[in-house]
């Protein structure tokens, strides 16, 4: 794992947006998987902000939804699905068929990870991985537990993810979501952790010793080839 120190969340976004505009160069049909929140806003601002300089790179790219909150109508505000057509699928022009996600009001949540798994195998392994680093260490919602799942999965929400940012203004915050494995992340040929906003230090740290366990989810970059690490060290 690469640590890169950024002096703030601006100058953390535009490096992160131009190491995806360098993967796009490389490889316009490619598979970003797309995490949300607050740390990687930013960055999918700055890929808009190209789109008008470079709309040929984002002609053939497709995007992955990396988890959901289980129960919300789609075009709820605080759900997954509203937060990327927002932020990416929308300004990019994202046709249909280049994107997979969960669906927030499955009714059977077992098969909707069935359905994403499939789509899944059917584009291959995920080029590019977007990810956030959350107050507790997990990635997705792939929560500190025993136990880590490999799969697409239903995840039971800590305290720490039902207090997420996103979820603040909800009086009847959801109890589960939907979420990508670790297999899953791991397998992505590319991961970028994207890690800002206040009360992180600690697991930041904790992230530095490079030492894999399951009650600090993150920590299993450690066994991928290719992870970029973008550091705000002003919120840090």
């Amino acid at each position: 794992m690469k640590f890169i120190p950024c002096t703030d969340d601006a100058v953390m976004s535009w490096q992160a947006a131009g190491a995806i505009l360098r993967e796009l160069q490389k490889k316009p049909a490619l598979w970003m998987c797309a995490a949300t929140g607050n740390s990687p806003v930013g960055t999918y601002r700055s890929l808009v902000n190209g789109l008008a300089e470079h709309p040929e790179l984002f002609a053939s790219l497709g995007i992955v939804k990396l988890d959901e909150w289980a129960g919300l109508h789609p075009v709820s505000p605080y759900s997954c699905e509203e937060y990327l057509q927002k932020h990416l699928l929308r300004p990019l022009g994202i046709p249909a068929e280049r994107y997979i996600g969960f669906r927030s009001d499955a009714g059977d949540m077992a098969l909707e990870c069935a359905r994403v798994a499939r789509a899944l195998e059917g584009c291959g392994p995920i080029d590019l991985c977007i990810l956030g680093l959350g107050t507790n260490g997990h990635i997705g919602l792939n929560e500190p537990a025993d136990v880590l799942s490999p799969y697409c999965h239903i995840a039971r929400l800590s305290k720490a993810s039902r207090n997420h940012g996103m979820l603040a203004a909800m009086d009847k915050k959801p109890s589960f979501g939907f979420t990508l494995g670790m297999s899953e992340i791991l397998q992505s040929r590319k991961v970028i952790l994207l890690a800002t906003g206040p009360g992180k230090k600690e697991i930041i740290d904790a992230l530095k010793k490079a030492e894999v366990r399951t009650s600090l989810p993150a920590s299993f970059l450690w066994l991928h080839p290719d992870v970029s690490c973008y550091l705000d060290t002003r919120s840090l």
